[in-house]
């Protein structure tokens, strides 16, 4: 099937061919048609599969065939992605597509001043790319009309749950027009999501490609189970095989991927840093250096890194692993886009025996052993995850049977990555496991949410 049978525009196709885009996604193959005939849509499908288009391209046929001028302050489209990155990456490829027509289009997003934001609203958007916060900051201010509202787009609307949003979210529903076309995307689906189905969607039709929180079938996945002090020099060893392609490196703090950063350079990568605490100037000049390939390695955490879309990453490592299962499918699904092959490979320190049990249940799989073997964790070095469930419980089993592969890295025997037993030990092995500490929760729908 081609996106001439999907029944857009000849502008929308040529525009296509021209990026040399011929053959729909599975998403785009499922979604365009509904979107097309004007049904609220549920699409599930995962990172880079080809989502902006899905919700994108039927909702510029509809605009592009209504020449309505745009108002002012008053956008007819309005899409809300939960990070900066992702809203840019959005306006730009939509920007692509609608290239020599009359639709405008703006983005909002924290980083940068009000004013120059609230000026372009003024003089008139077909199209506002915009993240939840601050489009409620210009909504205080009057900068923003959602009452004549046409089509609106939740994308990542499990990572805005996960980012504190709900509460702005609840508040931008109240101030749309009932009579809309809604379209929400998401990778997974926790308990949340029902709350915000049915605040936004009227009689959706739900497409899904593969099941909530599965990764893509090309990425091919490996686990390291490696004490916490040994991490950094194994990273070193497995980046130095491949210095000339591009590599995410995901940790769970900012403080952590600077200092992660600052130890990469020393060794000799080309390496950048992307956090929350970063300005908008500096992340944007981080990626789009890590894009040309003047830097290699991309050290970033889960806020700043949602919405690269580069499909020449080839490789995703998860350093740290994350707090939330389901920012493991997203962090993997970095690599592997737009059906290209890629690597993901995570590190497993002794305190994070509890994220990847999480990992596994929420993808229904486990993850093939490259070297190490499950840590055992004793109880009394276990801490209480929320809602009393203990972190790092033992594995069952007879020691050493840890499960083995033959991926990619170097054996179990290094002195360095024992610093914490494994299961599998032998017999006098140190067993000096350091008292793992636990991260805060990340919270669930209320609260302040996170710097995008």
């Amino acid at each position: 099937m081609q996106f001439d049978t999907l029944g857009l525009s000849p502008r929308l196709i040529n525009a296509l061919n021209e990026q040399g885009i011929t053959d729909p996604t599975p998403i785009q193959t499922q979604a365009i048609p509904h979107a097309m005939a004007g049904r609220d849509v549920m699409g599930l499908a995962q990172t880079g599969s080809g989502k902006t288009a899905a919700f994108g391209l039927p909702m510029l046929d509809a605009l592009m065939k209504n020449g309505r001028k745009a108002e002012p302050k008053t956008p007819r489209a309005l899409i809300l992605a939960p990070t900066r990155e992702l809203a840019r990456q959005i306006h730009d490829t939509l920007y692509a597509f609608a290239q020599g027509s009359h639709l405008k289009m703006a983005l909002i997003t924290g980083g940068v001043g009000f004013t120059p934001q609230i000026e372009r609203m003024a003089r008139g958007v077909a199209i506002l790319v915009a993240t939840p916060g601050r489009l409620v900051d210009l909504l205080d201010r009057r900068a923003v009309d959602l009452s004549k509202t046409e089509f609106l787009v939740l994308d990542e609307a499990d990572q805005m749950l996960d980012l504190g949003f709900i509460h702005s979210l609840r508040r931008i529903a109240t101030l749309l027009p009932k009579a809309r076309q809604t379209m929400l995307f998401s990778a997974t689906m926790p308990k949340q999501m029902e709350e915000i189905a049915s605040a936004f969607l009227t009689d959706p039709v739900r497409v899904q490609v593969n099941p909530p929180g599965q990764a893509v079938a090309k990425i091919d996945q490996w686990l390291h189970y490696v004490a916490k002090a040994a991490k950094t020099d194994l990273l070193i060893e497995l980046l130095d095989k491949h210095r000339d392609e591009l590599a995410i490196v995901f940790g769970r703090t900012k403080h952590g991927s600077d200092k992660l950063a600052r130890q990469l350079e020393a060794a000799g990568f080309a390496v950048a840093a992307i956090h929350g605490n970063k300005s908008q100037g500096q992340r944007d000049r981080a990626i789009a250096a890590f894009r040309e390939g003047e830097v290699r390695v991309l050290v970033a955490t889960d806020v700043a890194a949602r919405g690269i879309d580069i499909p020449g990453i080839r490789h995703v490592y998860n350093y740290e692993l994350p707090n939330v299962p389901e920012n493991y499918v997203h962090r993997i699904g970095r690599t592997a886009r737009a059906g290209a092959d890629g690597t993901a490979v995570a590190f497993c320190a002794p305190d994070e025996m509890g994220e990847l049990r999480d990992i596994e249940k929420a993808m229904k799989a486990r993850i093939p052993v490259a070297s190490g073997a499950p840590w055992q964790v004793s109880p009394d070095q276990a801490t209480t995850r929320p809602g009393g469930r203990p972190a790092g419980k033992p594995r069952q089993g007879q020691p050493g049977q840890g499960r083995q592969g033959q991926g990619p890295g170097r054996q179990a025997s290094n002195p360095l990555r024992r610093a914490a037993q494994p299961a599998s030990a032998p017999a006098g092995a140190s067993a000096g496991a350091q008292k793992p500490r636990r991260p805060a929760s990340p919270r669930r729908g209320g609260g302040k949410p996170r710097a995008a």
